[in-house]
């Protein structure tokens, strides 16, 4: 990331990390599940559902009417916007995921060293679009951020219903003795998420961290160096 987006979420990861920093640590290999209940929604409600409890549209510049919105970018199915087909139909194209429109877990992972698996499914009701880009993940009060452990860029993913994605952070990639140990990860979709969310990930030291793509598959996301 760079110029003032980059600033933009560091900000945002300092505050939630200054946060969690604020707690005592919790040191645990189990699953943990955190809904993102905060900000604005940047997805819409898949079908007529209604915007599910938790999230909310504030902000987001989507009305409650689902065939139009502040931005002029309507839909019929609440899957996106219409894309014009050139024969005066529109098409319906997903919007970009928030973190708040994610159900978040972690896993810890023995593979490769040792890693973090980051597993995203979107909350009910809720069809949005993962970009073919890195997860933004921060460490700390001071925001160190994870590198890329692949050198390409994956490909987008529409999370609805059962689907999974699915990202390993590395978060020590250095084989010295040096880091810091912390207790959480900061994770946004996109290097402009506004509402970036604090996991837990038990006790792990952090130095030159590193992350994958999103992949759909838990195999496809180690993160090798």
């Amino acid at each position: 990331m760079s110029g003032n987006r980059r600033k933009a979420f560091l900000v945002s990861a300092a505050l939630v990390a200054g946060t969690m920093l604020m707690t005592a640590c919790q040191e645990s290999d189990t699953p943990t599940d955190t809904d993102a209940a905060q900000g604005s929604s940047s997805a819409t409600p898949a079908g007529d559902a209604a915007t599910p409890s938790g999230s909310s549209t504030a902000g987001s510049g989507q009305g409650t009417d689902k065939g139009s919105d502040e931005t002029g970018q309507g839909t019929e199915d609440g899957a996106g916007s219409g894309a014009d087909t050139g024969n005066g139909e529109r098409e319906p194209v997903g919007q970009s995921c928030g973190a708040n429109d994610i159900s978040w877990s972690t896993r810890s992972e023995s593979q490769a060293g040792g890693y973090i698996l980051i597993i995203a499914k979107a909350k009910s009701g809720i069809t949005c679009v993962l970009p073919a880009a890195l997860p933004t993940v921060a460490f700390g009060s001071d925001g160190t951020q994870a590198g890329p452990a692949e050198q390409a860029v994956g490909e987008q993913i529409t999370l609805s219903g059962s689907t999974t994605a699915y990202a390993g952070v590395n978060p020590k990639s250095t084989n010295g003795n040096g880091g810091k140990e912390l207790d959480s990860i900061i994770v946004g979709v996109g290097d402009d998420d506004p509402n970036p969310v604090s996991l837990s990930v038990g006790t792990i030291t952090v130095e030159d961290p590193i992350v994958t793509n999103w992949h759909t598959s838990p195999t496809d996301a180690v993160p090798f160096n």
